[in-house]
C-alpha cells in the first residue's frame, strides 16, 4: 500500500503549442509504459473513499482524469483506455445551448470540438466516468455565491439527463476556488479537483483535490518519471515557482 498516490489530468490530446494540449505520442507512450511496469488505475471515487476512510492508496496506482470534455478524449484516449483496461473521470464543460436529441454534440470550446452524448455514453458502458465542470467555465472566485451554484447544478443536471445516472464529482474551471464554491461542491458532489500541484495523500482535502497537470508530463522523459522514485521529489520542486507565481498574482490583486 501506499501512503500518495498521482491523481493526474489531461485536456486535449492534440498537437497544438498550448498549455491545455498534449501531444497524442506523448501521452500513448505515457500509458503504455505504465502499463507495462504494472500501474494500474483505480476510480475517483475509489480514491476519495480511501480518503475518508482513513486507509492507504494501492500500490503501482494512479487516477486518470480529463478536463473540458474535448473530442479528443474519445477519439484518442479512448481506445488507449480500452487497450490497457484503465479507467477515468472525464469532467465536461456543457456549455449553454440546448442539446438536440441523440446526434448532438456539446457546443465546441476553445476552438475545439467536443464529445457528444452518444460518446458519453459508449465511453460510460466501458467504465469511463464522468463528472461536472460547470457551464460556462467560469473562474467561480469571481462569481457572486449565487451564480457558482447555477454553474454546478446545472451542469450536473444536464450530464445526468445525458447518462442516466448521478453525476458525483466536479472540477472546478482553472483549478480555481475559495471558501464559497468548496462549500458549493459539498452540495452538489462528493469530491472536487482542484488544480493544487501535488499527490494525494491523507491530509488531502476532497473537496481541493490535488493533481499532476499533463503540462508537467508534457515529455516522454517527463512522463517516464512516474515510474521511478523521482517523481514525487519533482512535484514538489515543480511545486515552489508555481507557489511562487500565485502569491504574487494574489499580492498584486489587493
Amino acid at each position: 500500500m501506499s501512503a500518495r498516490l498521482p491523481l493526474l489530468t489531461f485536456h486535449a490530446l492534440d498537437s497544438r503549442v498550448s498549455v491545455i494540449s498534449c501531444a497524442p505520442d506523448v501521452f500513448g507512450y505515457g500509458l503504455a509504459r505504465l502499463h507495462a511496469r504494472g500501474y494500474r488505475t483505480v476510480p475517483l471515487a475509489q480514491a476519495v473513499a480511501c480518503l475518508h476512510q482513513g486507509e492507504p492508496f494501492p500500490d503501482r496506482a494512479f487516477v486518470l482524469t480529463f478536463d473540458d470534455g474535448f473530442q479528443t478524449t474519445y477519439t484518442r484516449a479512448f481506445p488507449l483506455l480500452q487497450r490497457y483496461g484503465m479507467s477515468a473521470t472525464v469532467f465536461v464543460t456543457t456549455g449553454e445551448a440546448a442539446l438536440r436529441p441523440s446526434a448532438a454534440r456539446f457546443p465546441a470550446f476553445e476552438g475545439r470540438p467536443m464529445l457528444s452524448p452518444f460518446e458519453m455514453r459508449e465511453m460510460q458502458r466501458s467504465g469511463i466516468e464522468f463528472g461536472a465542470h460547470t457551464v460556462t467555465h467560469p473562474d467561480l472566485t469571481r462569481l457572486p455565491a449565487a451564480r457558482i451554484r447555477t454553474e454546478m447544478a446545472a451542469s450536473k443536471e444536464r450530464l445526468e439527463d445525458v447518462l442516466g445516472t448521478p453525476v458525483t464529482s466536479f472540477a472546478y474551471p482553472f483549478g480555481r476556488s475559495d471558501a464559497r464554491s468548496r462549500d458549493a461542491a459539498r452540495e452538489y458532489f462528493e469530491c472536487a479537483c482542484s488544480d493544487t500541484l501535488g499527490l494525494l495523500s491523507a491530509r488531502s482535502n476532497p473537496y481541493a483535490l490535488e493533481r499532476v497537470d499533463a503540462y508537467y508530463l508534457r515529455t516522454t522523459r517527463l512522463f517516464a518519471l512516474m515510474t521511478t522514485r523521482l517523481f514525487p521529489a519533482y512535484v514538489v520542486a515543480r511545486n515552489v515557482p508555481r507557489r511562487l507565481r500565485r502569491a504574487y498574482r494574489e499580492w498584486s490583486r489587493r
